[in-house]
């Protein structure tokens, strides 16, 4: 369907997401006396339904509309916590923490799976895709939001002109941005834990990296890169800064809150750790893979630097997200969950405080709030997402679904929102961006001050969702990637050998860039992992990029060996006959779905055959397609 990717995001947030966020905030535990604590044990959503006197009632989308509730389920939680002195211990399970609204056809629907007579039966139309919530009576739609990739490596300059290297890391943990800068021929490192900025190889030293040759070395053999990095070197010496222990106090002393971490630890040392880069994980205190990735980023801003060519460009789509309903919701719930977490600890912490109060334990104070509730349902309503924890304040993402007609509705859900100031006049991000060609629909825009900053998916085009990311690092390493662990600083950039990233991730490095490549493609096209995992070979970075995240902008192309298309007319007769779906055709090897970064590394032409080919497999949806201009 055309808001398959609304349902399918939702579906891995009520299965998957929302049971990770639990596992990393799954402790609560009273200052006071940690041995006072609650811990969930286990996550899952109900039944949509309604307390009525008393009485827990199934509800249905058309009572909902009708009665101007909101068609919400119960978020359920199993828990395990102690009470008193004594520390007894009680386990809870089936324990409501509160209400979620609940996507129309998403897996927690009564809608999902029912046949036609069973849909009437419910008041609902057939033809209704689903994709939106019932919010107080009124169908609400939370639209597609644009936004920059999380976890990449961004070269681009700042307002003042100056070469940056930044990412903005995104954990269930921690959320972070990380800036590199080169200003005065030197490179800093800009954190807002730290009151000014630190001189990158101070950062490198605070890491372990003592030696100024070794940091040489994780850049790059090219003497250039050395000539560039030579001022930094010196200004370190200049001010006496050798070892590990002196890169840590002279980082401490610029630390924005002096109260903050434990001091025999070292402030700085736990922001380098929890903070810096925070998507690429410290285990058992090795800085190792961090100073990778931090020598990464500088070879990439010193190789913007010597060529002007290799800047990214923050309007090619393969650099964008695009977060759908289901991201959206789960940052929502995990700064509703952690505040919830935070009013339990502190009115746990004042009731110990007070000589003579009685016993509480904190499932009653969880079973007291409303905070879920309540939140989930104001912002959907008002579609206001002010989310101080992750400094997001944004205003209309969720708008009410438009019921003029049939198009109308269906045009909301393939609407795709940017974060983009309107009434700025720049015309770089209103134009047509060659990466766009099947993507997105270069007609379909608004007039006025919104002018090609809306826009709205291709029909053909598919939004991906999260995929389980443990068996395709397994698949990697069988494949011959050499583990980072095992790499030097100098055998990171071998001569002939490619950098494998996998989801911003540096998973270790490939002497076979090509082969590697071919092969995970003939494991994505025999089914053995998932259609929408991305392979890319960049051979400008020396680096392959594998994606199996969310967000990105995929459509089906016929894979052609030598020039003819794997689709014969004896699968065209299968599919008229009804012995074959589309899925038959992915499994098959026929089809694949490819994203922007990925079509670099392809060879996309039309032809007739080609495209009747298609007009088969969409027979319903290419009309449609001619409509709005898009290409196949």
């Amino acid at each position: 369907g055309l808001v398959k990717e609304h349902i399918d995001s939702f579906n891995y947030f009520i299965t998957k997401g929302i049971k990770n966020i639990v596992r990393a905030n799954n402790r609560i535990e009273a200052r006071s006396d940690p041995g006072i604590y609650l811990e969930y044990k286990n996550i899952y959503i109900g039944e949509p339904s309604v307390q009525v006197d008393f009485r827990v009632e199934t509800i249905t989308p058309h009572f909902c509309r009708l009665t101007d509730r909101t068609y919400s389920a119960p978020v359920i939680v199993d828990v395990e916590y102690t009470v008193g002195k004594t520390h007894a211990k009680h386990r809870k399970p089936s324990f409501t923490i509160g209400y979620m609204p609940i996507m129309l056809r998403s897996y927690a629907c009564v809608l999902n799976g029912k046949d036609e007579a069973e849909l009437a039966r419910y008041g609902e139309c057939p033809l209704d895709p689903g994709g939106y919530f019932i919010v107080k009576g009124t169908e609400k739609v939370i639209l597609i939001q644009e936004q920059l990739s999380k976890n990449r490596i961004i070269i681009d300059t700042d307002n003042k002109g100056r070469v940056t290297a930044s990412v903005t890391s995104s954990t269930h943990e921690v959320k972070s941005k990380t800036v590199i800068c080169m200003d005065k021929e030197k490179i800093y490192l800009h954190l807002n834990q730290f009151t000014k900025p630190i001189p990158i190889i101070v950062v490198m030293k605070a890491m372990g990296i003592e030696t100024d040759q070794e940091v040489v070395q994780m850049v790059g053999r090219d003497p250039r890169y050395g000539d560039l990095l030579y001022l930094s070197i010196q200004e370190c010496a200049t001010e006496r800064i050798y070892t590990q222990q002196q890169a840590l106090q002279y980082m401490d002393d610029k630390v924005t809150y002096a109260g903050a971490g434990n001091i025999k630890d070292g402030r700085s040392k736990l922001i380098l750790r929890d903070v810096f880069v925070a998507h690429v994980p410290v285990n058992n205190g090795n800085f190792q893979p961090k100073c990778i990735y931090t020598a990464v980023m500088l070879r990439r801003m010193l190789d913007a630097i010597l060529n002007s060519d290799t800047f990214d460009d923050k309007d090619y789509v393969g650099n964008k997200r695009l977060e759908l309903s289901g991201q959206l919701v789960s940052l929502l719930f995990e700064d509703l969950f952690k505040t919830m977490n935070t009013y339990a600890v502190d009115r746990m912490n004042k009731n110990s405080d007070m000589a003579r109060s009685s016993p509480l334990d904190f499932s009653q104070l969880i079973m007291q709030q409303d905070v879920i509730t309540s939140g989930l349902e104001r912002a959907i309503s008002t579609g206001n997402w002010d989310i101080k924890r992750f400094k997001m304040h944004r205003k209309g993402v969720s708008q009410v679904l438009s019921r003029l007609s049939y198009m109308a509705s269906l045009g909301y859900m393939t609407r795709i929102t940017p974060q983009f100031e309107k009434t700025r006049k720049t015309s770089g991000p209103r134009a047509l961006q060659p990466s766009q060609w099947g993507m997105l629909c270069p007609c379909d825009t608004p007039e006025g001050e919104a002018c090609g900053l809306t826009k709205n998916l291709a029909l053909m085009t598919h939004v991906t969702t999260d995929q389980e990311e443990g068996p395709l690092r397994n698949l990697c390493f069988s494949l011959g990637v050499e583990d980072l662990s095992l790499l030097s600083g100098e055998e990171i950039h071998a001569p002939g050998s490619f950098l494998v990233m996998f989801n911003g991730l540096i998973l270790g490095k490939h002497r076979q860039p090509q082969r590697f490549a071919n092969n995970m493609r003939t494991f994505r096209r025999s089914g053995k992992i998932g259609e929408f995992v991305s392979v890319f070979v960049n051979e400008k970075q020396h680096c392959i990029h594998i994606a199996s995240d969310g967000g990105r902008v995929c459509r089906p192309l016929i894979i052609a060996d030598k020039g003819r298309s794997r689709v014969k007319e004896h699968h065209m007769k299968e599919l008229r006959d009804g012995i074959r779906s589309f899925d038959d055709f992915l499994r098959d090897g026929l089809i694949e779905y490819l994203d922007v970064n990925e079509e670099n590394n392809a060879l996309v032409y039309l032809d007739s055959f080609v495209f009747s080919c298609m007009v088969h497999l969409y027979s319903d949806q290419v009309i449609k397609m001619i409509q709005t201009d898009c290409i196949v």
